[in-house]
């Protein structure tokens, strides 16, 4: 019996990639300190603007189909096409709205700036770095809280629930440094 080894496709662990890895954060260096962020996005299987062109191409086949109706004599067709377009448009507006939703954590020069976006509102926390816990707000697989000075930020929204630990862990790695 023979037996091949090839290299493995996956990523080494961080113990073997060094120091200055980070399985979710990256780092930037920046003018006189090192810069750690972390961003994470929500899944969306359509950007807005590729959206838009299905809307576009949807509503003009519902119309073109309604406007046949409408020039059988069926003229109550097109009234409900345009009231079925309407609502597809309301329904996509919003999906989009959120499409680009996003959390950022940023550590940089002594101080961790945790920004939020949801729809058009961003919630904005800074925390001065020696002064943060960071630690699950209920128990395993919950959102990573993060506070200090009175004040606390939830993270980790989209984010695998068994990968919020390592999240945490990570960040008070980079905060101990």
């Amino acid at each position: 019996m023979t037996a091949a080894f090839a290299p493995s496709p996956w990523p080494a662990p961080a113990s073997q990639r060094g120091l200055g890895a980070w399985r979710f954060g990256r780092e930037i260096d920046g003018d006189r300190s090192r810069t750690v962020q972390w961003e994470f996005r929500r899944n969306c299987s359509i950007t807005p603007r590729q959206l838009l062109g299905f809307y576009v191409s949807l509503a003009g086949v519902a119309l073109f189909i309604a406007l046949g109706f409408w020039w059988a004599g069926a003229t109550v067709v097109l009234a409900f096409a345009g009231f079925e377009v309407l609502m597809l448009g309301v329904a996509l507006a919003v999906y989009a709205r959120h499409a680009a939703d996003c959390e950022t954590i940023t550590l940089a020069g002594g101080e961790l700036a945790i920004e939020h976006r949801h729809g058009v509102a961003v919630d904005a926390s800074r925390f001065r770095a020696e002064w943060v816990r960071v630690e699950p707000s209920v128990g395993d697989g919950s959102l990573v809280e993060v506070s200090g000075e009175g004040r606390r930020a939830q993270i980790g929204r989209y984010l695998r629930p068994e990968w919020r630990s390592q999240l945490a862990q990570e960040i008070r790695t980079a905060l101990r440094r």
